[in-house]
């Protein structure tokens, strides 16, 4: 599958060499956390367990049927919010995180490019939906944390705030001191693209299928990769300039 047109190769190489400082979204482009953890048996188990407190009526249709563990969470928190509820919810969620941590499967070419990024000089950021807990230990068990640390935003208490909300964008371009312009989000998602441009940050999709290719067209984001390999080559070309 190819993603490019005749422009694209220019416009992904003005990404990139305007980035001082990059927020990767974690499941998707660093990796994928569900590969051996089905994403869909953990919201139809959250389901579940909130069948089992008698709140089958909580949900609607659709929301049960989302398949996304995020949107049930979301979806419990508008109508709870900050209550006992949604904290017992969000941590079943993390715990699942957690388990799935163990299988996931590492982005191809994430590794060596998280690292070329690093030596080249930019500075790196996680800005993600899922637990920071789960995206350190995953990083620790891939010796990349340093590349990171300390700038790991996750999900927090404050479930309004997730993605497609760009508190956590902000709060890394806060951290980091940096202007939106001189910084690059790579994610996978419409939340995540729809986050960046309502900080004024430049956006690159990865989309590792059609399907979610489509889905980010269809969103608005115009440079998309099928493959993080020529973002690694093109990085490491700007630092042999």
């Amino acid at each position: 599958m190819t993603t490019e047109t005749e422009t694209e190769p220019n416009d992904l190489r003005n990404l990139i060499e305007g980035a001082r400082v990059v927020l990767w979204d974690f499941d998707g482009p660093v990796c994928r956390l569900f590969a051996g953890h089905s994403a869909e048996r953990v919201a139809r188990d959250l389901v579940e367990w909130l069948e089992g407190q008698g709140l089958h009526g909580l949900l609607a249709e659709s929301e049960r049927e989302s398949l996304d563990p995020h949107a049930v969470l979301r979806a419990v928190d508008r109508r709870h919010p900050g209550s006992d509820l949604v904290t017992e919810l969000e941590e079943r969620l993390t715990q699942e995180e957690l388990k799935a941590a163990a299988s996931a499967r590492p982005t191809p070419y994430a590794d060596p490019l998280v690292r070329t990024w690093t030596a080249v000089g930019a500075r790196l950021a996680i800005t993600t939906n899922n637990s920071p807990q789960v995206v350190k230990e995953y990083l620790t068990s891939r010796g990349l944390l340093e590349c990171f640390a300390p700038h790991v935003y996750g999900r927090t208490q404050e479930l309004r705030h997730l993605k497609p909300h760009p508190h956590c964008v902000h709060r890394a371009l806060n951290a980091t001191g940096a202007a939106p312009s001189t910084a690059l989000m790579i994610g996978d998602t419409p939340s995540d693209y729809q986050a960046a441009r309502a900080a004024g940050v430049p956006f690159l999709g990865y989309a590792r299928n059609e399907r979610k290719n489509k889905v980010l067209r269809d969103a608005g984001a115009e440079t998309i990769v099928d493959s993080l390999e020529p973002v690694l080559k093109l990085v490491r070309e700007s630092g042999q300039a």
